[in-house]
């Protein structure tokens, strides 16, 4: 007698009518801006919140925070949150600028496990993998950052990535105007951006701390969160967060 096996397969149903959105608040959320304008600050002002600081820049403020100084330390955090069950709704990342930085020796390590890059060290003592030819090594650094980031975002429903200022000096109309962007190399700010469901950029207006997510020439903001697009406001975390 000759068993045929009959192989189930997973049908998949196609929607016949809109599906109807999950969320409304940023999943992923950068916000940057000039120094000392209070970001950390008003992170702490945010129930839930666990800051990790990267850059001992937590010093003058209450709030949930850890501090670290390295990618292994930034490891075990992670780790440990993950061990306890993700317990903080907020994770922020205080400043995603320096984890670019440390990315730099995990591109090194990564490029190293790679055929070529094998014997990189012995033929470049102490040498940056970003200084390879051509530009190669930002193909490592991006893969590093990338590994990190999509790490980050297990820790918690809501994960707000905090980054410096980069002035840039733009040409419209004929002549150059200042713009505000993002500080980070090239395609790892895109992969940042990308990821982002809200880029707020964080100034001060008088003795108000605003936040413009009004995507223009000279400003890097936008949303896709409906009630955050196109909007300039104060800094208030139940305007943002609204579910």
């Amino acid at each position: 007698v000759r068993l045929i096996l009959k192989k189930e397969t997973n049908m998949i149903t196609l929607p016949k009518q809109k599906v109807k959105a999950t969320r409304k608040s940023p999943k992923n959320m950068v916000i940057y801006g000039p120094p000392k304008i209070g970001k950390t600050t008003a992170l702490s002002q945010l129930d839930d919140c666990l800051i990790i600081d990267l850059e001992d820049g937590s010093d003058m403020v209450d709030a949930l925070k850890v501090q670290v100084n390295d990618l292994s330390e930034l490891t075990e955090v992670g780790k440990a949150i993950m061990k306890d069950g993700r317990p903080y709704k907020y994770i922020a990342i205080d400043t995603i600028t320096k984890l670019e930085e440390w990315c730099e020796e995990d591109a090194k390590r990564i490029y190293m496990a790679t055929p070529m890059g094998k014997n990189f060290e012995q033929k470049n003592p102490g040498a940056s993998v970003l200084s390879l030819p051509n530009g190669a090594g930002y193909l490592y650094l991006r893969i590093a950052y990338k590994k990190w980031i999509d790490r980050l975002n297990k820790l918690a429903d809501h994960v707000i990535l905090v980054g410096h200022l980069k002035d840039k000096m733009l040409e419209k109309k004929g002549k150059e105007v200042a713009a505000k962007d993002l500080d980070l190399t090239g395609k790892i700010k895109s992969i940042t951006c990308a990821n982002a469901d809200a880029i707020g950029y964080i100034y001060r207006e008088d003795d108000e701390t605003m936040v413009s997510f009004n995507s223009l020439d000279d400003v890097t903001a936008g949303s896709r969160c409906d009630h955050l697009k196109g909007q300039t406001m104060p800094l208030e975390w139940s305007n943002i967060f609204i579910d």
